[in-house]
């Protein structure tokens, strides 16, 4: 805990650290065309209909915008002065004028509104398709990028990154864009009916807004990445803490957690009021150029009326258009702010979706071979493999299990055992040498085929916080009930599932927590069988369980067995003496090989492992 004390304080985690790849750059224009093709592979139902009319009702309604205030200044301007010069007379073209000013208003007003209606399925297609994708792209990234990143890190990383596709097809679209047509319809309009000094002063002021936007913005972008940083470090932190509650409360450690996830907070909320305060910086700002420029272009206008070379309906026309030309402006400073800010938040789900899988399937990739029915031939031909972590991995290690055989693996920690059981599974790439799997080169099959014809049994079996029922059905979906219920009670849970009161419908809480370790280990059990594998993999099956049961599941293992071949790894030797090959691992090299009994004739390492462990017993 004080490690993670320690790296909370400095904000160093696993978290950006280890999803962005080294030297990884955002391109914006890259990321746009990106974005581009995101959404014409969304998927959404009558995509380009939809597209073609949202950009048509952006049209309409900024052009129905910048005439309203012209429809009404022209109105005013046909107002004249009543006989008795008290008031003022008004006649059906004020009235026409007025009513068109309204209806063009109503028009501006409602566009939004249809426009959101047709494109809403295609915005939320987009940010769906691009959470997918990433999603899938982190499933099939490398197992030591999965074992050094941190799952709430992550999550909140697709999480956000997803969104913020959304709010920059919108932001882009329908915001960014047609903001510059408006403009560029308003100043054309004041030089054409005003004077090209209004359009001028105009232009000015937006050049002003446009540049004090920009540059307090992109000094707020250090703010931004530091509480994005500091959100995804308190993430991170109270993910590792659920996910490891037991682990928590066995220590006694929830003042030294909670004491990280305080010191966690306290950073991001002094990122949030720094980002918060020079937010509330660019809002004034802007805000005083707007007023300031509002206020010269109406005394230029008044100054214009007093003159005699405009009218009364032109100061209203003038003051309307500057207002309506305002509201996209300060959009057009949201807009920006919300843009830059949304590609910082993609910044990392890019990152993590230019990542290359290490496991790929090869361009020319076959199927393996329909199944003898008497197992996989599984051959390891002067394989080699070097963690980044450590120096050893496996070193020119060649064996060969045929169909039907039982071999096994045994050694001390960090003999290179679980390095073997992952190149069998091709779960990692030899570096040297090559592993096959009736006769087929493992890069050379299509990794779907492969892992329907090799099952897993894990010392510690994960467990998806589902039922009974879909844990052991994961193996094979489409398995009827009866076959579900047959590979439970292969694996000895018979007695225990109807002593459930759900049965098979019993939720085992995430990660299976509310199993026991051996019940844990049996559903992992009755998963392998239901998947009728050719190869199975055994990584001490069996070590989580009292002694009769686990001479019962050996026994059903033995049965399962038939018809297979069996990779097992073994730190009790009394669970492989039936094995028909024992490796003995030392150092990522094979240093004894062969049957029980000839290992014990050899009087080797297996022999004296094997007189302390039956001492012991």
């Amino acid at each position: 805990m004080a490690y993670i004390r320690a790296h909370a304080a400095r904000g160093k985690f696993s978290g950006p650290e280890a999803i962005a790849p080294a030297g990884a750059k955002f391109d914006f224009w890259r990321s746009m065309a990106d974005l581009g093709s995101l959404v014409l592979r969304s998927g959404a139902p009558q995509l380009r209909l939809r597209i073609g009319a949202a950009l048509v009702l952006v049209l309409i309604g900024k052009v129905c915008t910048v005439l309203a205030p012209v429809l009404l200044g022209d109105g005013i301007n046909t107002l004249t002065p009543s006989a008795d010069g008290l008031g003022v007379v008004v006649g059906w073209t004020f009235i026409s004028l007025a009513a068109g000013f309204a209806g063009l208003r109503l028009i501006a007003a409602c566009a939004p509104f249809a426009r959101d209606a047709i494109f809403t399925r295609v915005s939320q297609s987009t940010m769906a398709r691009a959470a997918v994708e990433t999603f899938g792209h982190a499933l099939a990234l490398s197992l030591d990028f999965h074992q050094s990143k941190q799952t709430g890190t992550l999550s909140r990383i697709i999480d956000r990154g997803a969104r913020a596709t959304d709010f920059l097809i919108r932001s882009l679209i329908f915001s960014l864009g047609p903001t510059l047509v408006e403009l560029v319809l308003a100043m054309a309009v004041m030089t054409l009916r005003l004077d090209w000094r209004f359009a001028l002063t105009a232009f000015v002021t937006l050049v002003i807004y446009a540049v004090i936007t920009f540059k307090i913005t992109d000094w707020r972008l250090s703010h931004r990445r530091e509480l994005n940083d500091a959100e995804n470090r308190v993430a991170g932190l109270s993910s590792d803490a659920l996910i490891n509650y037991e682990t928590v409360k066995t220590f006694g450690a929830e003042r030294r957690v909670e004491g990280a996830y305080e010191t966690a907070m306290a950073t991001y909320v002094d990122a949030s009021s720094r980002a918060n305060g020079s937010l509330n910086l660019l809002n004034a700002a802007q805000a005083l150029v707007l007023n300031v420029g509002l206020a010269g272009l109406t005394v230029m206008a008044g100054y214009e009326v007093a003159g005699g070379r405009l009218q009364i309906g032109d100061i209203t026309m003038a003051i309307l258009l500057l207002s309506n030309l305002y509201a996209p402006l300060g959009m057009l400073g949201f807009q920006y702010r919300e843009i830059r800010q949304g590609l910082i938040d993609m910044e990392q789900m890019v990152a993590l979706k230019q990542r290359t899988p290490d496991i790929v399937d090869a361009a020319t990739a076959l199927d393996l071979p329909p199944a003898s029915g008497q197992g996989a031939s599984v051959a390891f031909e002067d394989v080699r493999y070097t963690h980044d972590a450590r120096s050893t991995g496996l070193r020119d290690v060649s064996f060969h299990a045929r169909p039907g055989e039982t071999v096994a693996l045994v050694g001390p920690s960090g003999a290179g055992k679980t390095t073997a059981v992952r190149l069998a599974m091709r779960l990692l790439d030899p570096q040297g040498g090559r592993v096959t799997l009736d006769g087929l080169d493992m890069r050379e099959v299509r990794q779907a085929s492969l892992r329907r014809a090799v099952s897993l049994v894990p010392q510690d079996v994960a467990l998806f916080n589902d039922t009974l029922y879909a844990n052991i059905a994961f193996a094979r979906p489409d398995a009827s009930a009866e076959d579900v219920r047959a590979a439970a009670d292969a694996a000895e849970l018979g007695a225990f599932i109807d002593g459930l009161p759900n049965g098979m419908s019993t939720l085992v809480g995430e990660r299976g927590l509310k199993l026991s370790g051996g019940e844990r280990q049996r559903v992992g059990i009755a998963r392998a069988l239901l998947a009728n594998p050719r190869l199975l993999i055994l990584d001490e099956a069996t070590s989580a369980l009292d002694g009769p049961t686990e001479a019962a599941i050996q026994e059903t293992l033995r049965k399962a067995r038939e018809g297979r071949t069996t990779l097992v790894i073994a730190h009790r030797l009394s669970t492989i003496v039936d094995a028909d090959q024992i490796l003995v691992l030392r150092r990522g090299k094979i240093v004894e090989r062969g049957t029980h009994a000839e290992l014990l004739a050899k009087q080797g390492e297996y022999a004296a492992l094997w007189r302390r462990q039956t001492r012991q017993a």
